[in-house]
């Protein structure tokens, strides 16, 4: 017999087979207007949030009461938690309402509790928990059988107990754990009517909606783990093959293939940084379950241990424990989630790394687990060691061949700097449109912004929390980033089934101490256009904080309305040019394409000697310099325009505008300078500390020169042939740049 059959007979015989992994609730996202995704991370629940230092959480108020570690105090918290739910009785309604309503949220605490008093029981052994998850899922029972499709089903594949599949999968993913917890202690009748209850739940997942089931997309990934971890509790060796390996158990789909399509060689998530972090639990936990189950598989050592690595990456791409909001993305979520609780405590398990724990210190959280437990232990015993966050390249696509994200870092990473290329895929239909975009961080605030989703999670007033209208409309527009815009138009038009197949090139990467840079090109998303821009973190002698330099350079043989927008955080402070402002009526920017989304404050016609503006952002000050073209406009712009639901924050935009471009360079320096203090009234170095700034073309290369107030003058050469070991040279007011490779800095 082989090891996988004998994981299934100690399976039959005891009916246990989870329990080893321990348990955390985790909750799907309410809603999803695009049927390619939604997820579980939901909104915070009452405890979602509360530390070991809480004392609502831990139900002590004095000093000595408070728990020895942190996975005491997971115990507390449970046990508060699931001891009101008793107290409440059990309450499985007939299923009405969205996301957010009455009914949708009783289900959710449902699983919350039976899964949290399925691990109490298992620490204790007190039969009360057993007989209030006996007793919940018994309700369920009773109730499953008269379900069909939810009355409240938008547009994607419909669930029974909510309005949507993806959160039936997560009740599954969840509910199951609870039964595996409490099944050896029931009596054959209520097993067989529990039982059976799962197996109409699997059937739904992976029959009835088969579809989702077989897609390569985190919806399937909660249905296959849903239904296979169904399959190891029940002993149902065709549940656990379909759940591997698709609903025709050929390989083409399921949680196989779904791990060897969704992740690159480097642990990115096709989805972005916010789906990463929602994926990973269910990746985790049911690879947690094969594990067990079927050591044979050898799961956490797939493809050079691709979901340990994939855990890594999340915490990677992360400022100030939040994750880099782009793509559709609510911009609080953070490492405090309980997927990501979670995720620490079973990545820790498996590789003992002490970097973890210095995560898990972070959430103040741990698992209710057997793993949350070692992670709590790690901690008290002073084991841990700082996360190290730095820059890194992270290629995308399954192969590493689909462009990458370039993070590249100064100082730490709660008040250092971070900057965000993403020069990666579309990403799905979570994706937006925004080849080579931006985003960059510092004194712990995110300074140029990516907009994330338009969306309230968990907001009934908000169409009940689903995805909104504006999310089309505007969020996922390439005038809602830090990109390139052709002629009004969002990359590839707004196609994203073209835009899944030409992903952009990352076509060079390097960190170092004093200049770190990134390009990534992309000659696809506008016909007979291309674009290639060129990243750096550069450090200048006198200056308190390293600059960040972008030029982008443009190709075409046709003439072209170019806008590029910088979307920041903060309150002008300093304008260069003349401004022609907009103060009795507010024109809005255009028609469409998010355009309809803009109100034009103002306009200016700047010239190389005050194309610049300066904003404070919390104690700091922020200069972003450009060169402009000749006749170019500059636009000091609002969104919220054409939003009578005010969907949409009111953020600032700049845009640069220029009209009739072919050939064009886009060259600008972002400066952090200067301190606010409000309770000592001091103000410091309020404006920018760079004298100049000029771009120079020739010889094949782009060349920055940068000259600060104290006469230090620093080059930064970009070539147009990337290769490492070419040379190049340019002359710069007579002296001659010279360098090898992609790009360099150079001391003048």
């Amino acid at each position: 017999m082989t090891a996988y059959l004998r994981a299934f007979s100690a399976t039959l015989a005891c009916g246990i087979s989870l329990a080893a992994i321990g348990a955390f609730p985790v909750h799907a996202e309410t809603g999803d207007v695009d049927s390619l995704g939604a997820e579980s991370g939901d909104v915070v629940t009452e405890m979602a949030m509360q530390t070991a230092d809480d004392d609502t959480a831990t139900g002590h108020g004095s000093e000595a009461a408070k728990p020895a570690t942190l996975f005491d105090a997971e115990v507390a918290r449970a046990t508060a938690f699931v001891d009101d739910m008793m107290r409440a009785g059990v309450n499985v309604p007939m299923p009405k309402d969205p996301g957010g309503g009455y009914t949708h949220e009783q289900h959710k605490k449902n699983y919350k509790a039976m899964v949290e008093a399925g691990e109490l029981y298992r620490l204790n052994g007190d039969a009360k928990y057993a007989g209030f998850v006996r007793d919940m899922l018994l309700a369920y029972a009773d109730l499953y059988p008269k379900l069909g499709p939810h009355p409240a089903r938008s547009n994607q594949q419909y669930g029974r107990l909510f309005w949507q599949n993806l959160n039936d999968a997560v009740w599954l993913v969840n509910s199951i754990q609870a039964y595996d917890n409490i099944r050896a202690s029931l009596n054959d009748k209520d097993r067989k009517k529990i039982d059976i209850l799962f197996r109409s739940a699997a059937e739904f997942m992976s029959v009835e909606s088969v579809k989702t089931f077989d897609r390569i997309h985190n919806h399937a990934t909660w249905s296959t783990a849903g239904v296979g971890m169904t399959g190891y509790v029940l002993g149902d060796k065709n549940l656990v093959d379909k759940a591997l390996l698709g609903s025709k158990k050929d390989g083409k789909a399921g949680f196989l293939r779904q791990m060897d399509q969704l992740f690159s060689p480097d642990g990115y998530y096709a989805e972005g940084p916010y789906y990463q972090r929602y994926a990973l639990w269910p990746f985790i936990v049911f690879a947690d379950a094969i594990d067990k189950n079927d050591p044979s598989q050898k799961i956490f050592e797939r493809r050079d241990a691709i979901l340990l690595k994939a855990m890594n990456t999340a915490i990677h791409l992360t400022y100030k424990g939040r994750f880099f909001p782009f793509n559709d993305a609510i911009k609080d979520k953070s490492l405090n989630t309980e997927e990501m609780y979670q995720g620490v405590a079973i990545a820790y398990a498996k590789t003992k790394n002490p970097q973890l724990l210095s995560i898990a210190q972070y959430q103040r959280r741990v698992a209710l687990s057997a793993a949350g437990r070692a992670v709590a232990d790690g901690i008290a015993q002073g084991l841990s060691q700082p996360f190290p966050f730095q820059s890194m390249l992270l290629r995308d696509g399954p192969s590493g061949d689909d462009g990458a994200v370039a993070i590249l870092r100064h100082g730490d990473s709660d008040t250092g700097q971070a900057l965000v290329a993403k020069n990666s895929s579309q990403g799905m239909g979570h994706g937006h449109f925004d080849k080579l975009s931006w985003q960059f961080y510092d004194n712990g605030q995110e300074v140029v912004t990516d907009y994330g989703a338009a969306r309230f999670l968990n907001v009934v007033a908000k169409d009940g929390g689903k995805y909104l209208p504006e999310n089309e409309s505007w969020a996922k527009q390439s005038i809602a980033h830090n990109v390139l815009v052709v002629d009004e138009k969002s990359h590839f038009d707004g196609d994203v089934k073209i835009a899944d197949t030409l992903p952009p090139k990352q076509i060079a990467y390097q960190a170092g101490d004093d200049f770190s840079y990134s390009i990534g090109q992309i000659n696809t998303a506008y016909e007979g256009v291309g674009m290639t821009r060129n990243m750096a973190m550069v450090s200048i002698e006198g200056l308190k904080h390293p600059i960040i330099v972008d030029v982008m350079r443009v190709t075409s043989a046709a003439p072209h309305q170019y806008d590029m927008p910088l979307h920041y955080q903060g309150h002008i402070t300093r304008i260069g040019p003349q401004l022609s402002s907009n103060v009795e009526t507010r024109p809005v920017l255009g028609k469409d394409n998010g355009y309809q989304h803009i109100w034009v404050d103002a306009t200016a016609q700047p010239v190389s000697q005050n194309a610049f503006i300066t904003w404070q952002l919390d104690n700091r000050f922020y200069t972003w310099r450009w060169a402009p073209f000749a006749g170019s406009e500059m636009i000091l712009a609002e969104i919220g325009a054409n939003d009578p639901m005010f969907n949409l924050r009111r953020e600032p935009i700049m845009i640069q505008r220029a009209k009739g471009a072919g050939n064009a360079i886009f060259a600008g320096i972002l400066e952090s300078h200067g301190k606010y203090d409000g309770a000592a009234e001091q103000t410091i170095a309020s404006d920018s500390q760079i004298k100049s700034m000029k771009i120079v073309n020739g010889n094949g290369a782009d060349v920055m020169v940068i000259e600060t107030l104290n006469g230090v003058r620093v080059a930064i050469g970009f070539a147009h042939n990337e290769q490492a070991d070419m040379e190049h040279s340019v002359d710069i007011d007579g002296q001659l740049v010279k360098w090898t490779g992609p790009a360099a800095r150079i001391k003048l």
